[in-house]
């Protein structure tokens, strides 16, 4: 692998842009989700990001879940697959003419914090009356010294 991405039209023709790739579509895994609609479903994706690794996006009206996870099989020497002869359908079906070689994808939305899915709940649904939807910053519990 070069040390210098080349952009994609550069790319010798008996190449693919794996060779050249620090192998970003095997380091996360997108899923759709529903489209929220209500507190309760906005309430759902806060969830989702409140955990490492998650965030969400909004990619031409659909919504996905994306979790930052390295595939187990991820050659980091190469960057490349080290099951490619038995990897999966979704990896055998994943076209690198389509992928995201360039790095320069900007998504519609892109939650990665719990407050910032409740700003945008609250512009979409109005402003919460019942309680404050946001997460308390966390305090750890103040000890006494042993005597």
């Amino acid at each position: 692998m070069s040390s210098k991405r080349p952009n994609r039209e550069e790319i010798p023709a008996d190449k693919v842009p794996c060779e050249y790739c620090p192998g970003k579509c095997c380091r996360y895994f997108a899923l759709p989700i529903d489209t929220p609609e209500s507190r309760r479903e906005y309430d759902f994706i806060r969830w989702f990001l409140l955990h490492e690794r998650a965030t969400v996006f909004v990619d031409e009206k659909d919504w996905y879940l994306l979790v930052y996870s390295k595939c187990n099989h991820l050659d980091e020497t190469t960057n490349r697959c080290g099951i490619y002869a038995t990897r999966p359908k979704i990896c055998r079906d994943y076209r690198s003419d389509r992928c995201e070689y360039e790095d320069h994808y900007v998504y519609d939305q892109y939650f990665e914090l719990p407050e910032q899915i409740e700003e945008y709940a609250e512009a979409v649904l109005g402003t919460r009356k019942d309680q404050d939807f946001r997460s308390p910053r966390y305090t750890p519990p103040i000890t006494e010294p042993e005597p």
